[in-house]
């Protein structure tokens, strides 16, 4: 339930792996200055499909497209890419994703965690380039792309966490 007045939980994915019902959807995002991109995970959380990208405009609009998401898929949490520099220290856009959370919490009761994206950018361009996309396609998939990159690997991170437990619990 999405309602004001409910604090956000921030939450480390080992707290979200284990708060995780059999089957919920997941929502990564890739916070931009310019834009949000959005992936979703499918109910058995095995892999992130590129969504949406949200252009934003300001505060109170872009959480308003982004709980929109999330009420339409009925996502269970989110994961919000961290942009650590790659020293891993923290600098201003840290503090502005840190920020946004923060901002979100009044407005959704969803879990949080967040999700070191150091690289994902890159990364996800120099597939689309090995793909051949053009200039201007790579601009129109690039953040949901990040999103679901981001979103992906929180995901095998989660399937990693699980089979430990399963394994603590029956360890043939």
């Amino acid at each position: 339930m999405l309602r004001r007045g409910v604090v956000l939980r921030l939450i480390t994915l080992e707290e979200l792996s284990a708060q995780l019902p059999s089957r919920a959807r997941l929502l990564g995002v890739d916070l931009g200055t310019k834009t949000i991109g959005l992936a979703l995970s499918d109910v058995e959380r095995r892999i992130a499909t590129p969504l949406t990208t949200i252009a934003r405009t300001k505060f109170s609009k872009d959480a308003e497209a982004l709980i929109a998401e999330i009420r339409r898929f009925d996502v269970f949490a989110l994961i919000v890419g961290l942009p650590l520099n790659l020293d891993g220290s923290e600098g201003p856009r840290v503090q502005a994703t840190r920020a946004f959370v923060r901002n979100l919490s009044p407005l959704c009761d969803r879990p949080v965690a967040l999700w070191d994206e150091r690289l994902s950018t890159a990364a996800v361009t120099r597939a689309l380039i090995a793909a051949d996309a053009s200039r201007a396609k790579r601009a129109a998939v690039i953040d949901r792309m990040a999103a679901a990159y981001i979103l992906q690997g929180a995901l095998d991170r989660l399937a990693g966490l699980s089979a430990a437990a399963a394994r603590q619990i029956d360890p043939r």
